[in-house]
């Protein structure tokens, strides 16, 4: 009575499972929240003059905590009296929420030892649920605070900032897999999507657009650097004047810490070309600072230009956009034309460029999401708008890395593949050549080398036209062993030998090769100067049936036989149905190649041993006809 069934005992797990992801996910949301309200404690206790009790500080802190994630807060106390809203999010801050909630997903979904995991979705559900419910008593607690969150902003962006993050941490516990599409999604991207081609362009135009973004992040970095280092004294002053005990200045610096990625942002939106907003009335651009300012006393904003026209110094800012299509434009041309790999497997120029676009566009998109959260009102009247503009920054963005990425892309793959010793820096095993590639390389070494075998053999000798050319079929998956006797073994057999057995093994057509073809040559070749050169030729590994037995053919095949043997073959019969010459029945011509179906060597039909030399198969019974 108290042993539990299998599929009880499956329930109770996936159960237990579901309620640790739920508390995982609240357990990720408190520590967030705590160690932002025990910094914000620490400033309050060491403050000498405190404004507010312990109520309002974990109101304040609850406040802060809610803006890390995208909030909209609402300061009512001002002195006319209208509430000011506050949406400059500080991105330092985004940090630490979402990589606890990436984290309590990641461990949720991943299976125990001795157990099976819970589902992939029911891991996101339940953590996504269980942050959320901290999200909301802290709404609730910061309600009747100094910052009181705005409620149409608890939706969008706080829950779907929350659910981003779970949702990669799910899929970084599936081992950041790319599986197929929904069935709700088009049929061509579901295609598309299965072919690993695409997934390869599609990671190398990812990696390319993170290599875009994060040079512009440290371009617009380094920019407000420069900046804050020519105007040192005023924001020393701005950052002495704002608070003058010392936890003030901790409080102080501890928020310029956590814009400064804002900051590289605001600089990177001025060296695209739209520059950044200072209020209703100015905006900032490397031509210069037109309108009058609404800039509030702070050390980061020292690094705002002068009002006028720019100078030459102010045009170099655009150096920053240049450096980060460059940088798209590298990390696609290694892809294109890889270093360690022949070129056989670099891209074709119209790859290259598609590639190098969807980089650019995935830099603009990044661009743009990034300026949309760096900026934001700071109050009402002139400063309703503070920061970049996202819908200028992701053009400029585009108009930049493509206008110059693509036309640099092409560049350096060309420049990657000017030589061949930059395109082979080590030997590639066969293996990591593409088919295509190897049939190719192995197609052009066969040609070379029996070539050179044949003029060392038969130089001098013309070799005369004396049927048609016969057309063969192409190399079958379900019998990859016919057709190996090629031309690589007939001429390294007939390099060995030397001298008439050269000669001799080289008048020999080989299978699948026609009587006009020269000889050595590669099975399947129609003649020098028929085209069939091309590296992407494949030789052919049987003979059709029916136009082999005619009369012409044979004819036309043993006087050319009869032609190389230098005299050793005596006469024969033309009609396949003579026998052969009894008068010499020792005669090697009528041993190695009998005449019908069962010559004097090998009653039984089979094919002999100069047969299998010449690469000859043995006969079919059931196929109609003497086989040579």
């Amino acid at each position: 009575m108290t042993q539990r069934g299998p599929k009880a005992t499956a329930e109770r797990n996936r159960t237990l499972d579901l309620a640790s992801a739920l508390v995982r996910g609240a357990v990720a949301a408190g520590l967030g929240l705590g160690s932002l309200t025990v910094l914000v404690m620490v400033v309050w206790i060491s403050s000498p003059y405190p404004d507010s009790g312990p109520g309002g500080v974990l109101r304040a802190a609850a406040g802060v905590w809610l803006l890390a994630h995208g909030a909209g807060l609402v300061r009512p106390d001002t002195l006319s009296g209208v509430p000011a809203p506050v949406s400059m999010v500080p991105l330092l801050l985004v940090l630490g929420p979402v990589w606890l909630a990436h984290r309590a997903a990641r461990d949720a979904a991943e299976p125990e030892e001795g157990r099976p995991g819970p589902s992939r979705a029911g891991a996101f559900c339940a953590v996504t649920a269980g942050y959320l419910l901290v999200v909301a008593g802290a709404a609730a607690c910061a309600r009747g605070g100094s910052l009181r969150p705005d409620p149409d902003t608890l939706v969008f962006p706080v829950a779907l900032v929350v659910a981003g993050a779970a949702a990669a941490g799910v899929w970084t516990a599936a081992g950041r897999p790319f599986g197929p599409l929904p069935s709700w999604s088009p049929l061509v991207l579901q295609e598309a999507t299965a072919r690993t081609l695409f997934r390869d362009r599609a990671e190398a135009a990812c990696r390319s657009a993170a290599a875009g973004v994060t040079v512009l992040l440290g371009g617009g970095a380094l920019l407000v650097a420069v900046a804050l280092g020519r105007n040192a004294g005023a924001a020393q002053d701005a950052f002495l004047g704002l608070a003058g005990d010392w936890s003030g200045r901790f409080a102080v610096l501890l928020l310029a810490a956590s814009l400064v990625p804002n900051a590289a942002l605001w600089g990177a939106a001025y060296g695209l070309g739209p520059g950044f907003a200072l209020g209703t009335g100015a905006t900032a651009t490397p031509l210069g600072l037109d309108g009058t300012p609404a800039v509030p006393r702070f050390p980061l904003l020292a690094a705002v230009p002068d009002q006028g026209p720019g100078s030459l110094l102010n045009g170099a800012a655009l150096a920053v956009p240049v450096a980060a299509a460059l940088a798209v434009a590298w990390f696609t041309a290694r892809r294109a034309a890889p270093a360690d790999a022949p070129r056989a497997q670099a891209w074709s120029t119209r790859e290259t460029v598609r590639v190098a676009l969807l980089a650019a566009l995935g830099c603009a998109a990044g661009t743009a999401l990034l300026t949309a959260v760096a900026g934001g009102p700071l109050g009402t009247g002139a400063l309703r708008e503070f920061g970049p503009v996202w819908w200028l920054a992701g053009p400029a963005a585009l108009m930049w890395t493509a206008g110059i990425g693509v036309p640099a892309a092409l560049l350096l793959r060309l420049w990657r593949l000017r030589t061949q010793g930059w395109a082979w820096r080590r030997d590639v095993p066969e293996a990591d050549v593409p088919p295509a590639a190897a049939r190719a390389a192995a197609a052009s070494t066969a040609r070379a080398t029996a070539t050179a075998t044949a003029v060392e053999a038969e130089a001098g000798r013309k070799a005369e036209v004396t049927a048609e050319a016969v057309v063969g079929r192409r190399r079958r998956w379900w019998a990859p062993w016919r057709g190996r006797g090629g031309a690589a073994g007939a001429a390294g057999d007939a390099a060995r030998g030397g001298g008439a057995a050269a000669a001799a093994a080289s008048s020999v057509p080989a299978p699948g090769t026609a009587p006009d073809a020269a000889p050595d040559a590669p099975v399947g070749a129609v003649g020098p100067g028929t085209g069939r050169g091309d590296a992407g030729f494949e030789p052919y590994d049987f003979l059709p049936t029916d136009p082999w037995h005619e009369n012409d053919f044979r004819e036309a095949r043993w006087a050319s036989l009869k032609r190389g043997s230098g005299g050793l073959m005596a006469d024969f019969a033309t009609d396949p149905g003579d026998p052969a010459d009894p008068a010499d029945p020792a005669d090697p011509a009528d041993s190695a190649f009998p005449t019908g179906p069962a010559g004097p060597a090998d009653p039984a039909g089979s094919a002999g041993p100069a047969d299998c030399a010449a690469g000859r198969r043995a006969p079919d019974p059931d196929r109609p006809g003497p086989t040579p």
